[in-house]
């Protein structure tokens, strides 16, 4: 799980704001005339248009979403890095399977809204959460990362098991579950064929590739496509916006904050391009740092001496360890006592909040909460700006 955070994203790195009150209290999905509590269809009429609601996209890249009467289709460009798009036919329970030819001979159909999903990430967690909707999650991949309170109670009680202990899935009990969707990472597995043989329908969620912090949290639409709730994922999106947007207008101009970013994962420093979504968070954040010049959307592999030689003098580390001490980061690697940041500066990271079973949450809400995250580096880097903030996953470490 740490591999992976850190080399697909080292890509991460605010004021806590309420969602709550966003959208009304009935979770029921709205499905257009003759429909049940459920969102289902009563009496199917191909000339009504059982999509009323339709979300647009302003800043996600990789998912589409494009409506018919019936149905809509979801697109995920890349499911997974280099993965070719992935097209599924999402249709008004109730309404007629559609017959699709062409590119969507062979698409998935699937009937919306699910009643139950089984979680490939934490990520997807908050996303569901916000929209209301946790009652519909069933199983978690791994359970012990799991940071979301209510979810834990969950599983302590059996409601959502896991699938998937020790990075490896188990298909039998997939199977012998049903879920309506197991919805993956952004990764590929040879065990999701096996599911989509088994009649499971898998659908990719890829948010991680996004390179744009608001981008990410648009796919709650994404979630909200299978869930029903579009109106709703639009307040939860449009308040999230308006959150950042409001940070990034308090950040002065200049100067921007000298800053020392992220630490080593076995031996390599992962280091966040300056066209990656942690390079975007940081430059609206009034953040610089030597590599934030290159454009590409992921982390340079980097050794210490060229760190330390580019950016030992930064007064504030922005780390992303699990130390509780500065005596925990010298008894890592004695090297790190050498940075300005540990003699005489700030040492800040992002393990605020862990959870019972060791889940980061910066990992879980904060992947999907750049208003968060922004606020929180928007307070360490600019202080007098940002007075009395409540952190949301940074805390310093002394």
């Amino acid at each position: 799980m740490r591999a992976r955070l850190v080399a697909l994203g080292a890509t991460l790195l605010l004021t806590p704001a309420l969602l709550a009150g966003c959208g009304d209290d009935d979770p029921s999905p709205a499905a257009g005339p003759s429909a049940d509590a459920h969102g289902c269809v009563t009496s199917f009429d191909e000339g009504t248009d059982y999509f009323p609601v339709h979300s647009t996209l302003e800043h996600a890249k990789n998912f589409t979403i494009t409506y018919e009467k019936a149905y809509q289709i979801l697109t995920v460009k890349e499911p997974y890095p280099d993965g070719k798009p992935e097209s599924y036919v999402l249709y008004r329970c109730g309404t007629p399977k559609p017959e699709l030819t062409d590119d969507l001979t062979d698409a998935p159909r699937l009937q919306v809204p699910i009643d139950s999903l089984y979680s490939g990430s934490t990520t997807h967690l908050p996303l569901l959460a916000d929209l209301d909707r946790t009652d519909i999650l069933t199983g978690v991949s791994t359970a012990t990362s799991v940071v979301n309170k209510d979810i834990r109670a969950r599983i302590d009680t059996g409601t959502v098991v896991e699938y998937a202990s020790n990075g490896q899935l188990d298909t039998e009990k997939v199977v012998t579950a049903a879920p309506d969707v197991l919805m993956t990472g952004g990764t590929d597995d040879p065990a999701y064929q096996k599911l989509r043989d088994a009649g499971i329908p898998v659908v990719a969620n890829a948010e991680w590739l996004e390179a744009d912090p608001l981008g990410r949290a648009e796919w709650v639409k994404f979630m909200a496509a299978l869930t029903g709730d579009e109106e709703k994922a639009t307040k939860v999106f449009d308040q999230i916006e308006a959150d950042y947007d409001a940070i990034v207008d308090k950040v002065p101009d200049s100067p921007q904050v000298p800053a020392l970013i992220g630490t080593m994962y076995q031996g390599t420093w992962y280091m966040p391009s300056g066209g990656s979504y942690v390079g975007k968070l940081l430059a609206d954040a009034g953040a610089s740092y030597p590599w934030s010049g290159e454009k590409e959307t992921g982390s340079l592999e980097l050794d210490f001496e060229t760190v330390f030689t580019r950016a030992g003098s930064a007064k504030i580390w922005l780390a992303d360890g699990e130390w509780k001490t500065k005596a925990d980061i010298t008894a890592e690697d004695a090297r790190y006592g050498q940075f300005a940041a540990f003699r005489d500066g700030q040492i800040w990271s992002n393990n605020l909040v862990i959870g019972a079973g060791g889940g980061n949450d910066y990992w879980e809400r904060g992947v999907t909460r750049p208003d968060l995250v922004l606020g929180d580096l928007a307070a360490i880097l600019h202080p007098d700006a940002f007075p009395n903030h409540t952190f949301a996953f940074y805390q310093q470490i002394k």
